[in-house]
């Protein structure tokens, strides 16, 4: 007897222990156990069906046995969370936060410390997180590798791009996942960053859609204090792991207990559309950590910016680059290159263009001092924030622009010298407040200075952080280019209205987007955060270039007024320069129009990499807005209203692709008709190759019902 006392005694700790919960709604299942080597184990089903296979949890630690097996169950806790919240900016004004919860706690006795996990289920999906109580054996510690492990059920379709530690600059890729490794160096062709770690690793969000027409995400949510998360490809056994972005030395975090984990998320569903509707990484986020936010406003806004990109203009005051010298140029004796773009005649014109058309700010880059000096030094060079160009007149510009009630919109490219941005950030911000800029675009271009870091790592990660919270003490919204991608924290930090952080609306002049891209950047950039795309380009052919590269536009011109529908942004730009709006004002009535903050949003039609279609509810108004986009296929979209207001009836103004327009022969080809809708009302709209149109529908008057007929 006493010896099978001391068998059971010895093999408990390593028993199967098994705890599973389910989603409010019931359609998901989530199985957790301990499997015979005491590591944790979890299973994902929906609708009875696995969608995540049995995978491992847990952490490797430098110079130490790791949180990864030996553990045995100390303690579980379920509960359940139900509330609703109202964003300070969204897509909707209030959002549903409905979860259960299973928190586990594990011990593991052969190194005297204990890990908690904790698991949120939502009506969407999926998720999880480490948790590190503090004690004797876990106070500061460095992981060297997490691994949490995403097994997939089959050789899913894959929209992706490579898991690059520094740019997320990429054309996705669209593959089996058995095709990822072969299709790697086509994937990186022509991007100068680093080479991805591996030849299967993928950069989260993640889209993928099984055989049988289930479509799962994998993302993460607040990213605080940690690397940013990639996933690493075993595409013997479809089996993604999490691979962190390391440091210098190539260690991927430093920790002290007690801490946290980001969230890795899981989101899922037999519909496309539901994946868009997803709130749950916002939701995975604190709240708001500001007590007053009425200075948050979303913004519309025009820029000097798209003549720099595309090369018409410069950023730089002189082009003699033999004259410069690291931090002693005296501009004011240099001789104007007659190209730099951010004077005070130019900008002047841009202001008057704005409070014309009722935009809110007009940003302006190339203001400030050395630009030649970080172009003739290998971008080394490290700007102050604060001295502007001669023919920049700071205070008088800024002045002229709030009497025509507009604001001048800041730009600070910090050459990715982090740590020179935090020396000056103080000095910047308040420069701002002193001359009434109330927000900024932030560039990060560039290799990380220190050099060894990247832009996804821990520290660089901190660096974005702090740059928010600090511009928050001077009120100041903050759009922030080559940061690492979102994660939802603007829940928390709303003044960081929104990142670039992926291949962007720049690189139609760079040589093009794939038509299908803005059909993907929804379903993975996006599910993280809005996006400063930079739409509306109406020139698509880039006429008034003298370069004979032939680069254009990759879209009709219907379609780039549909992108302020489909790529939510509270910060949305009208990219292109005045006078290319002025030959199309019929259709640049739509971006005056359209609205840049919701009360609802409705998804219409969806599916990855080929065409979307969403509705829009402008906030505090009756006025909806819709966009639909497709592919390289010509479609037909079918619009039902049925989204409106069922006892009224709206003027729907429809801006449509030409019966020629086609993005390659006939961009600007395009289309213009009013007429009256219901919510019983159906409109069939035909899209040319990479097309889309867009329609605004507001409350109709006594007046309109007498002018116009009903659409049919």
């Amino acid at each position: 007897m006493q010896t099978i006392l001391l068998f059971v005694l010895l093999i408990t700790p390593f028993t199967m222990v098994a705890k599973n919960i389910q989603s409010p709604n019931g359609h998901f299942t989530f199985n957790f156990e301990l499997n015979d080597k005491g590591e944790p184990v979890y299973e994902l089903l929906f609708k009875g069906k696995s969608i995540i296979k049995p995978s491992r949890l847990g952490l490797f630690l430098k110079n130490d046995p790791g949180l990864v097996d030996g553990f045995v169950l100390s303690n579980t806790e379920t509960s359940t969370f139900d509330e609703v919240w109202n964003p300070v900016w969204g897509e909707e004004s209030s959002i549903r936060n409905h979860y259960n919860e299973l928190l586990v706690t594990l011990n593991q006795p052969a190194n005297d410390r204990s890990l908690n996990i904790r698991f949120r289920l939502f009506d969407e999906g999926l998720g999880f997180r480490y948790e590190f109580p503090q004690s004797k054996n876990l106070n500061y510690f460095v992981i060297s590798e997490e691994r949490s492990e995403f097994a997939m059920t089959g050789d899913h379709t894959a929209f992706w791009i490579p898991g690059d530690y520094d740019t997320q600059e990429y054309d996705y890729m669209e593959s089996k996942l058995s095709e990822i490794r072969g299709l790697m160096d086509v994937a990186v062709t022509g991007n100068t960053s680093q080479y991805p770690f591996s030849k299967t690793g993928v950069q989260t969000s993640l889209q993928m859609k099984t055989e049988d027409g289930i479509y799962i995400n994998i993302h993460e949510a607040a990213l605080v204090n940690y690397s940013c998360m990639h996933l690493n490809l075993d595409d013997e056994n479809f089996v993604f792991q999490s691979w962190l972005t390391p440091d210098a030395v190539g260690d991927k975090g430093y920790l002290q207990a007690p801490c946290v984990s980001p969230w890795r998320t899981v989101i899922a569903s037999d519909d496309a559309r539901d994946i868009l509707a997803s709130r749950m990484t916002l939701n995975l986020n604190e709240p708001c950590k500001y007590e007053d936010t009425s200075w948050i406003k979303p913004v519309k806004y025009i820029g000097v910016w798209w003549e720099m990109i595309t090369g018409k203009s410069s950023w730089a005051y002189t082009d003699d680059l033999l004259s410069v010298k690291l931090g002693e140029t005296d501009y004011t004796q240099t001789t104007p290159n007659g190209r730099h773009a951010a004077n005070n005649d130019k900008v002047k014109r841009y202001i008057d263009f704005a409070s014309e058309h009722g935009f809110d700010q007009v940003l302006v880059e190339g203001w400030n001092e050395g630009w030649e000096d970080w172009f003739a030094n290998s971008k080394d060079y490290v700007f102050d924030f604060t001295t502007p160009y001669p023919d920049f007149d700071v205070k008088m510009l800024n002045d002229y622009a709030h009497s025509k009630n507009v604001r001048l919109m800041m730009h600070h490219e910090t050459s990715a010298s982090l740590r020179n941005y935090e020396r000056h950030m103080d000095a910047a911000y308040q420069f701002m407040v002193d001359h009434g800029y109330n927000a900024v675009k932030s560039g990060y271009v560039g290799n990380i200075i220190p050099r060894g870091e990247h832009h996804y790592g821990q520290w660089a990660n901190n660096h974005y952080l702090y740059a928010v919270t600090k511009a928050a003490d001077y009120k100041i919204m903050v759009n922030a280019h080559e940061a690492v991608r979102p994660t939802g924290l603007c829940r928390t930090y709303p003044n960081l209205l929104a990142n670039e952080s992926a291949r962007g609306g720049e690189y139609e002049a760079f040589g093009g987007n794939k038509p299908f891209h803005l059909t993907i950047l929804p379903f993975t950039r996006q599910m993280g955060g809005p996006m400063d795309y930079t739409p509306g380009i109406f020139d698509t052919q880039l006429t008034f270039l003298e370069s004979d590269d032939h680069s254009f536009v990759h879209t009709t011109l219907a379609k780039q007024l549909a992108l302020y529908v489909t790529m939510y942004s509270p910060l949305q730009m009208a990219a292109d320069l005045p006078e290319n709006y002025e030959r199309y004002m019929d259709a640049f009535q739509f971006i005056k129009d359209v609205a840049v903050d919701w009360d609802e949003t409705c998804y219409l039609e969806a599916e990855p990499g080929d065409y979307l279609t969403i509705a829009r509810k402008a906030k505090g108004t009756e006025n909806w807005f819709v966009g639909g986009i497709t592919d390289e296929n010509r479609r037909t979209s079918t619009v039902k209203f049925d989204f409106l207001d069922k006892d009224a009836t709206y003027v729907a103004t429809v801006y449509a692709d030409g019966k020629d327009a086609d993005f390659v022969d006939n961009p600007s080809s395009y289309q213009i008709k009013k007429g009256l809708v219901t919510s019983k009302s159906k409109l069939n709209i035909d899209m040319a190759r990479s097309g889309g149109f867009a329609i605004s529908l507001f409350p109709a008057t006594k007046q309109d019902k007498k002018e116009l007929k009903r659409l049919k």
